[in-house]
């Protein structure tokens, strides 16, 4: 009765932590309504409404200008496209150019606003923000958290020339995202998914080898995972191999309700008859 009670608890915590793992593997990317912002090397494409002879695109310049036909040269950088739409439409109509002027601005390749997805990601690369990007949605564009990626992730920020490292954990954001704010990411920022921590099980039990830990995993929730005892297996006297804070291998005989810590070796001893 014990032992199926104790499956059961289990089947349960391993459905949850399923369940957050296809949330980060499939979260679709949100759609923001914020503006994006103009800055050095975007691409941009301007039309006028009727006028397909100034049709243009244009990268904005290392000094956040751009050049269209008629009024010269346009501060772009920091302005948002419909910023940018207003000012050209107003300088053509005070140039007496074209009255009631309609433009469109649309960014072809938002190059400025761009922030590194590093690590254990399904796809890394570079990404373009806007103005309103989480962390989450950055996690998302690059097709979500893989298999052997952590719930842990690490943003590099250079902060008036110093680099600033946060560490942030996707589940927080995730389960309790009614009471925690959005991390906003910023452009330059790096983000690292490192690989999931570890422990390692072997001897006498079904499924030896490598497995992720999961909050509050204790050495009995582990031989459980590792698919439970041989026949010739024992509870009785089970070892763990654990560095120690000098980087040494140390054995240590625990009790089955302890907790289990990144790398630890659990080995499992045969039963004598």
């Amino acid at each position: 009765m014990i032992t199926m009670c104790m499956n059961n608890k289990l089947q349960f915590y391993y459905k949850k932590s399923a369940i957050f793992i296809v949330l980060l593997l499939l979260l679709p990317i949100k759609q923001s309504a914020a503006a994006y912002n103009i800055g050095p090397d975007d691409v941009l494409r301007i039309s006028v409404y009727d006028h397909d002879d100034l049709k243009t695109e244009t990268r904005v310049s290392a000094d956040g200008r751009i050049t269209f036909p008629l009024i010269g040269e346009v501060i772009a950088s920091g302005k948002t496209p419909q910023e940018l739409e207003k000012e050209i439409a107003t300088d053509l109509v005070k140039g007496a150019i074209i009255q009631d002027a309609q433009v469109s601005v649309i960014m072809v390749d938002h190059v400025s606003q761009q922030v590194s997805v590093l690590g254990h990601v399904n796809k890394p690369g570079r990404y373009s923000l806007d103005s309103d990007s989480s962390i989450v949605d950055l996690i998302a564009m690059a097709g979500g958290v893989n298999e052997t990626g952590d719930n842990r992730v690490m943003v590099t920020r250079n902060v008036n020339g110093m680099q600033q490292r946060n560490e942030l954990n996707l589940r927080d954001y995730l389960e309790a995202s009614d009471s925690i704010a959005p991390f906003k990411v910023e452009q330059g920022d790096v983000v690292y998914v490192p690989k999931a921590p570890v422990f390692y099980i072997y001897g006498e039990v079904q499924h030896p080898g490598a497995y992720r830990i999961e909050p509050n995993i204790t050495v009995l929730k582990a031989i459980s995972i590792g698919g439970g005892l041989t026949l010739n297996g024992t509870e009785n006297d089970v070892v763990i191999k654990r560095m120690n804070e000098r980087g040494a291998l140390q054995k240590i005989d625990v009790e089955l309700s302890e907790p289990v810590l990144k790398d630890d070796v659990i080995y499992i001893d045969e039963r004598w008859f």
